[in-house]
């Protein structure tokens, strides 16, 4: 697989972790939040750092646009599981 379809690859799995999560868990607490994510990140075979697992819980829990694009750029900080 070349890097760009690796990227596209990437930003299609975080985006539909986070649609996912966010559609589920709007009005959850973010303990629940941040389970749910761990969870699909592993499903997705996904990683993000704890500092972008934590950024990403705080918007959804504060019905916030999460970047995908933004956290898939930073594949070197999580990158693919």
């Amino acid at each position: 697989m070349t890097e760009t379809n690796q990227d596209d690859a990437r930003v299609q799995a975080l985006r539909s972790v986070v649609e996912r999560v966010t559609a589920w868990q709007e009005t959850a607490p973010d303990g629940t939040i941040r389970e749910e994510l761990a969870k699909a990140l592993n499903e997705a075979g996904v990683t993000l750092t704890e500092e972008q697992q934590e950024l990403v819980t705080e918007q959804i829990s504060r019905q916030e646009e999460v970047d995908v694009d933004q956290l898939a750029d930073h594949s070197g900080e999580g990158g693919p599981a």
